[in-house]
């Protein structure tokens, strides 16, 4: 891997305190950037510093929220993209906390569309070069997706050393809330058993969803006595990791941890938050600062947010610097010799 010289940073203004992060994290600075808007929600994005013939990069998280949907920031996105690409933009990176439309990666049912690849489609129109994103659904769908790079990091590292701190003495459980997150679940015991140097048990909970609707129930894995830690990619309604841990509970589990990348929706992680059957809910603040502000003190006490923008500037700083990213996927953060 080649330096990369003189680049810009750019980042749309509903996810530029993200971008600070990780700008500082990198040792840059942000590249100033023109938002205009016009009646009827139409706008206009225009960079104010040459681009042309540099390596540019885009921060944009795809979290929606009642201002600005979801729809509206892949939109916008795709314009910056399309426009740095028509000044000149030598190579367009997407740096995205969180990557909306990547639960529909496959189809269950009779004519059900594939929502990560039509995104693909439309960013790789755009001009998109390379995509780094941080834990996916469904990180190989994702990769048959896009025709072009794509950069998988992990909150993983940070929420192995968080619970190896908080939990070392005691005997523990890894468990999967569905066996399709038993890959994910997997890598974490790993992260974590490194981190431990000993065994770290491993469950799961066997769950079938049809039409919304969700059955089944079966635990399979020893969670009795234990410290058990449920690790999932993503918090949308909170009902997944609520009925997980009642599961555990049942079982036996002398107390219930939640570990989750992503918690896009207030109404989701309020609802886990409330969970009597939960001890302590883990999150990044992926998908801006809203999870970050937890509204009561008994929230403050239960809740822990880990911040990913240094994640993404190491990534960046790593990738400018013409180093592999594949450290940041085994320990965090990574040692300073390498």
């Amino acid at each position: 891997m080649r330096e990369i010289p003189d680049p810009r940073l750019f980042a749309l203004s509903e996810s530029r305190d993200f971008a600070q992060s990780v700008a500082r994290s990198a040792g840059l600075a942000l590249t100033p950037l023109e938002e205009r808007r016009f009646e009827g929600g139409e706008f206009k994005l225009r960079p104010l510093e040459s681009v042309r013939d540099r390596s540019v990069f885009v921060v944009e998280s795809l979290a929606g929220e009642e201002k600005m949907p979801t729809a509206e920031r892949l939109v916008r996105l795709l314009f910056l993209l399309s426009g740095l690409k028509d000044a000149g933009a030598l190579h367009r990176v997407a740096l995205v906390p969180y990557l909306a439309y990547a639960r529909k990666e496959r189809r269950t049912q009779l004519r059900d569309p594939v929502n990560t690849r039509y995104v693909a489609q439309l960013l790789e129109t755009a001009g998109l070069d390379r995509l780094i994103a941080l834990d996916v659904h469904n990180p190989a769908a994702l990769d048959n997706s896009f025709r072009i790079p794509v950069d998988h990091l992990s909150a993983m590292p940070m929420m192995a050393d968080h619970f190896g701190g908080c939990l070392a003495a005691l005997p523990l459980t890894v468990v999967s809330p569905d066996v399709g997150g038993v890959k994910r679940a997997q890598i974490f015991r790993e992260l974590l058993q490194a981190r431990l140097g000993r065994e770290v048990e491993m469950a799961f909970i066997e769950k079938r969803r049809a039409m919304d609707v969700v059955s089944s129930g079966v635990l399979v894995g020893d969670v009795s006595d234990r410290q058990v830690i449920v690790v999932d990619d993503l918090c949308a309604s909170g009902g997944t990791l609520v009925r997980a841990a009642a599961i555990c509970r049942r079982a036996g589990a002398a107390a219930v941890h939640a570990a989750v990348t992503h918690a896009p929706l207030l109404t989701g992680l309020d609802a886990v938050l409330a969970a009597p059957h939960l001890t302590s809910v883990v999150v990044t603040d992926s998908v801006g600062p809203g999870p970050g502000a937890p509204r009561s003190s008994g929230d403050a006490a239960r809740l822990t947010v880990l911040p990913v923008g240094p994640l993404f500037g190491q990534a960046l700083r790593r990738m400018l610097d013409g180093k592999p990213l594949a450290p940041l996927l085994e320990r965090w953060p990574i040692p300073a010799a390498d």
